[in-house]
């Protein structure tokens, strides 16, 4: 099992800058992917951006420019820093993490999803 804790978000002026972390504890193997989704109030989720397990990041278009996904191996943590943030930055944002737990024979895989956090663009 992977648990994952974020931090981070609320109130955010709007131009200024958004930060969120995640680690991830539990029983586990090794972890993959990294990602932060996003649902905007009635709108579909959205991938924000992703991370592999070889720091190679890839970002929606909407935050192209402007989000820079990192990950602390030791930690077990992913980061995600939003600048100049927009009102349409308004969402909730979940952290998602590909964990492999040490199931004999080899281990299985498994998208573990953090409890989401509140992020607010104030004008």
């Amino acid at each position: 099992q992977v648990h994952l804790e974020e931090s981070g978000g609320g109130l955010v002026q709007a131009g200024e800058s958004l930060n969120l972390a995640c680690v991830a504890t539990g029983n586990f193997s090794s972890l993959d992917d990294m990602a932060w989704l996003r649902r905007p109030p009635g709108k579909r989720e959205e991938l924000v951006a992703l991370i592999s397990s070889a720091g190679s990041a890839n970002y929606a278009d909407s935050v192209k420019g402007r989000a820079t996904i990192f990950r602390d191996t030791a930690k077990n943590a992913v980061f995600l820093r939003l600048n100049r943030v927009k009102d349409e930055d308004t969402a909730v944002y979940t952290c998602r993490v590909r964990g492999v737990v040490p199931i004999p024979p080899d281990g299985l895989t498994y998208d573990y999803y953090g409890r989401g956090i509140q992020v607010t663009v104030s004008a």
